[in-house]
């Protein structure tokens, strides 16, 4: 399949492209600079210039394509409001494109905020809908087009997509730790986090696009939780720092704002119906291996 990837030179979507060259198909991938779009054709795949303001760019992409996967996202933490319209901008742009065509649209999701009390789980329906919703309650916008002849997937990833060179929300924590001197995890630690690496998830948007009925929720998810104590302790080993406990109350200052109240939430989440329906078994390092190797602590 002509395949186009938003988001094609980002951490996943990157990683997703190779994925896809590497089974066949054909890429193009919306990139916003020039470097990234010389080292997108390097890999043999097309560049396309813009990113999710140029709407009209996301539609002659989505058009010209026998599939979308949507992986950009503006993540403007100091701005939601504007991420959330952008995303809903461009989400309704793609799939407008693709109306009556039966063709895939996989979108990126994410477990938190699913259930509380117990692990998400694909049958588990989001709450966030409308444009004022986080990710302009973008899933939920997507899958009402699955009436109008588009086969939406929403691709929910976990909290953490890991592997080397990763600068996502372990990434910020491993900071944290470096300026205060202290591997810190929120009240008891308890709380856990679903993860996913790298290479795990990029198969899976693969095999979601090659196979997955309209109207599919994937979950992104290799392991079910990792208790937020365990990822701060294998932290502090590998940067030889001791391990403490920080007050919720103070999370936010120590891990700076956003990033220290989602890591003291419980995100834990199930994939058991991802990979029986797609035979999919992650095989990638799990979290604590890929820090104890020095994925985010050697250069």
């Amino acid at each position: 399949m002509k395949v186009f990837v938003t988001g094609a030179s980002g951490w996943i979507g990157s990683a997703t492209v190779d994925e896809l060259l590497g089974t066949g198909h054909e890429v193009v991938g919306l990139v916003r600079s020039e470097a990234a779009a010389t080292a997108l054709q390097g890999k043999g795949a097309t560049a396309l210039r813009g990113d999710l303001d140029d709407l009209g760019v996301l539609r002659g992409g989505a058009a010209g394509a026998e599939a979308v996967v949507h992986l950009a996202n503006k993540h403007d933490f100091a701005n939601p409001a504007e991420s959330n319209r952008a995303e809903r901008a461009a989400v309704e742009t793609l799939a407008e494109a693709l109306v009556g065509t039966d063709r895939p649209l996989v979108l990126a999701s994410g477990v938190a905020g699913l259930a509380e009390g117990r692990p998400a789980l694909e049958s588990d329906t989001s709450s966030w809908v409308g444009p004022d919703a986080p990710r302009g309650g973008s899933e939920n916008l997507a899958l009402g087009y699955v009436d109008r002849g588009v086969r939406t997937i929403s691709a929910r990833f976990a909290p953490t997509v890991h592997g080397t060179h990763d600068h996502g929300f372990i990434a910020h924590i491993v900071a944290a730790a470096r300026r205060h001197g202290v591997s810190a995890y929120p009240g008891d630690g308890s709380h856990a986090w679903s993860a996913v690496h790298r290479s795990d998830a990029a198969r899976l948007v693969r095999l979601g696009l090659e196979q997955a009925p309209a109207g599919t929720r994937l979950h992104a998810v290799g392991e079910e939780g990792v208790p937020t104590r365990e990822i701060a302790e294998a932290i502090g080993a590998a940067l030889g720092l001791p391990v403490a406990s920080v007050p919720p109350e103070t999370a936010a200052d120590h891990f700076g704002g956003f990033i220290g109240a989602f890591f003291g939430m419980d995100v834990r989440a199930s994939s058991a119906a991802t990979q029986e329906l797609l035979d999919w078994t992650p095989t990638g390092p799990t979290l604590l291996e890929d820090i104890a190797a020095g994925a985010y602590t050697q250069a």
